[in-house]
């Protein structure tokens, strides 16, 4: 489905040279007796390289017919992570450069949407938060208060994020996954 230039948002996903790219940033400009141009920084989901590109107003770029699943991770063989479709129960396999900086946070059970291109999966987004247990982090501070320095925590899936002076070891966090940043206790 062709759609003109200026119509390019973040967050979409166009078919530019064959593959489908992500726009990561745009911005549409005016210079004053010039054509208007669209500067776009793009991912290519395939290769996962970012580039940038020029678009003139008056060309036409094609939006990605995108599909959406949700998985459920079951496990870790050796470099591949192993999903099941959860409406048809196929099974597929991904690897750590398909999963990127998701693989570290993959835990059994956890569901996740994987985006589709030509019946493969190029993509996948984590969920809002995941509630971890800390393993291992430095004591409490009496005089600890939320505002005041935060310290590194390692979670059981062995991730280390920044968390404040009060949480302590044994707790259960909520992490978001997506920034690997410490939201809150867990209210168990």
């Amino acid at each position: 489905m062709a759609m003109p230039a200026t119509q390019i948002r973040r967050g979409m996903v166009l078919v530019f040279e064959g593959d489908p790219c992500r726009v990561i940033e745009f911005r549409h400009h005016t210079p004053g007796n010039l054509r208007a141009m669209v500067q776009a920084k793009l991912k290519n989901l395939r290769s996962g390289s970012n580039f940038e590109h020029r678009f003139r107003a008056a060309d036409s770029i094609e939006k990605a017919d995108m599909e959406t699943h949700e998985l459920e991770f079951m496990y870790k063989g050796g470099e591949t992570y192993h999903f099941m479709n959860t409406v048809n129960y196929e099974q597929l396999e991904m690897d750590d450069e398909m999963l990127g900086d998701n693989a570290q946070w993959m835990q059994a059970n956890m569901k996740i949407l994987a985006e589709y291109y030509d019946g493969r999966p190029i993509g996948i987004q984590l969920p809002q938060y995941l509630v971890l247990e800390i393993v291992e982090t430095s004591p409490v501070m009496k005089t600890a208060t939320k505002t005041a320095s935060s310290k590194p925590a390692v979670l059981s899936n062995g991730v280390t994020v920044n968390v404040p002076e009060f949480v302590a070891t044994g707790e259960r966090v909520r992490v978001n996954p997506n920034t690997g940043e410490y939201l809150d206790r867990a209210k168990d």
